[in-house]
Formats: C-alpha cells, structure tokens, sequence
C-alpha cells in the first residue's frame, strides 16, 4: 500500500561545512531586501551567508517554508508564493530547480549561489518565461488529452497522491486516468505506456520542473492541474 511500508527508514542529514565568503559581484547585484533560502545540507552556512550581508546593509528576511523542518529551508514541494515584503531571493545551494520555481511562483527575482562550484548569478522573471511556456504547454496537452497517465510514487512522504487522484477524477469525469505506481520515476520506463498521451506527476514537483524535456510525453503537476481548474471555473 503507498506510503504504508513496515520497513523503517531513517534519514540522515549530511551538512557541507565550508567557510562561505559571497563574491563582491554578487552582493552588489543584489537589492536591499532579501529573503534567504537554503536546501538542508547548506543550512550551516546561512548565518555566515546573513552576516556577510547584513555587513554591507542588506536587510535579509527569512522564514521555515512549507513542508521544512529548519528556518530558510526550502524543499520543492513547499514552494508556494511568499507574501513578505522583499525584492528579490537569494538562494545558496546547487542546481536550478529551487530559484526556478521561486520565480514562477512568486514573480521575482531569484539570485543565486553554489557553494559547490561558486558560481553565482540571476533568475529573472524573462528566464522564467520559458519554464513557464512549458507548464502552460503541458497543460494544455493535458485538458486536450483523453487518456492520462498518473505518475505515483512509492517513496514515504507520497500520501496526498491518492487524494489528488480523486480530485482529477471528480474534475475531468471524461478523462481515462491510468495509475503507474513506481519507487524510481523515469523517463525511460514510461515508454511503455506509449497509449498515455500526457503525464500528470503526483509525486516530487521537481520531475515536471526540472526534468521536462527528458519525457517523451508533456508532464505536468497534478496541483498545477487542480490550480488551473479552479481558476477556470472563477473565471467563468
């Protein structure tokens, strides 16, 4: 049964601890109000991160987002629109993922750091636009579309997608859903269900981010279905 295995597991935390010095070049890029968001195993670096700019005058916000256990963690599951009065994020972690879909949710600026590599630099709302055509595209494939697969996965910490599934079924009564239940999600097996014409994802919102292109149908998250739904009908 999904999300009821007897085997017990345990996570483990694993910190990167590193002395942090955030380049010149990017405090300058950046405005006067931040909100400041990390991915847990960078969390002991943040209140360097926040000293080192508050020293040159920034005013930097913070908060434990949806689903965290820490203050300025952030996962990708609990990225929602942040309403505090700020002008731009700053996340410290690796990959692309996370400062993405902090744009698309909230219509701001997302600057960025890699502790790893020590790269830096800016997702603005331009670059977001083409993450946000592809969401838009798998949509409408998805509302276009009569047989729908459904992306579950087996992992702990997947319960709600039972619950998204009746929420579909009871707003697309026309639609045929097809529940393909899988630990590992991955482009390469869902090819054998070539009769799916589009993907709906319950699982982590990262495979319908940041792995799009790797499918070989449009994949997109059952919450943003559910979203667009909804606004649809207020609209009407």
């Amino acid at each position: 049964m999904i999300g009821n295995s007897k085997m017990r597991v345990f996570f483990i935390e694993n910190r990167y601890k590193v002395e942090i010095s955030l380049p010149k070049g990017l405090i300058e890029k950046l405005p006067e109000r931040i909100m400041l968001f990390s991915t847990v195993q960078y969390l002991d670096l943040i209140e360097d991160v926040k000293a080192q700019l508050e020293k040159k005058g920034k005013i930097v916000l913070g908060r434990k987002a949806q689903h965290s256990k820490y203050d300025f963690q952030v996962l990708g599951c609990g990225i929602e629109r942040f309403d505090d009065n700020f002008d731009a994020f700053l996340f410290v972690g690796d990959g692309m993922f996370h400062p993405k879909a902090l744009v698309v949710k909230n219509d701001k600026p997302c600057f960025f750091y890699n502790p790893l590599s020590q790269a830096y630099g800016t997702v603005s709302e331009k670059d977001a636009e083409l993450f946000e055509k592809r969401r838009k595209g798998a949509i409408a494939k998805f509302i276009s579309s009569e047989n729908i697969g459904v992306l579950i996965s087996t992992k702990p910490g997947q319960k709600a997608s039972l619950s998204l599934v009746s929420q579909l079924e009871e707003m697309f009564p026309e639609k045929r859903f097809y529940l393909l239940l899988s630990n590992e999600i991955n482009p390469e097996s869902l090819m054998n269900f070539p009769f799916a014409e589009a993907f709906v994802n319950t699982a982590c919102p990262r495979i319908a981010y940041d792995e799009q292109e790797k499918f070989f149908r449009p994949v997109v998250n059952a919450e943003d279905i559910i979203e667009f739904s909804n606004l649809s009908k207020a609209m009407r």
